[in-house]
């Protein structure tokens, strides 16, 4: 199984929800191009507001990527995982997982907004970006547009 996987996650909190801040974050990529790696390792990308959203690039096994993947009858299941289940928006009713024929990729979008048990702190939000390519593909295939765009981003308020 032919499979590149990147997972970027945006987190800013509420300084970043207007004005220039929220454009500086609402211009972060949404893909980047993909480093050589084993086929065993996601391209993850994290991008912060204290950093002004630049980019940190990094490799993690795919098993701690949250999304599910798996190959069946010539082609890739993708559904990711929301994570974790207390977060707003609530998400009831979800898409179905997305089946991929080779040489396809999917964009994938989930936000969130989180606060702390006690309510002590402000809220805080992120923003997961899954691209997930079946087959062999160039480094810069995230850079185009996916054959499949999921937008599961509901209003945090």
């Amino acid at each position: 199984m032919e499979v590149t996987v990147q997972w970027i996650r945006t987190s800013w909190t509420k300084q970043s929800r207007g004005g220039e801040a929220a454009t500086r974050r609402n211009a972060a990529p949404v893909g980047f191009t993909v480093p050589h790696a084993p086929p065993s390792v996601a391209h993850v990308v994290r991008m912060h507001e204290g950093d002004g959203f630049a980019p940190c690039h990094s490799q993690e096994d795919l098993r701690d990527v949250d999304v599910q993947i798996r190959e069946a009858d010539g082609r890739l299941r993708v559904i990711p995982r929301v994570q974790p289940l207390f977060a707003m928006p609530p998400r009831p009713r979800r898409p179905p997982a997305v089946r991929l024929a080779p040489g396809h990729w999917i964009r994938w979008q989930l936000n969130y907004r989180f606060s702390s048990a006690a309510g002590m702190q402000d809220w805080f939000y992120w923003l997961d970006t899954f691209n997930i390519a079946y087959g062999p593909v160039s480094d810069d295939v995230f850079l185009s547009t996916p054959t499949v765009f999921i937008d599961e981003r509901g209003l945090l308020r």
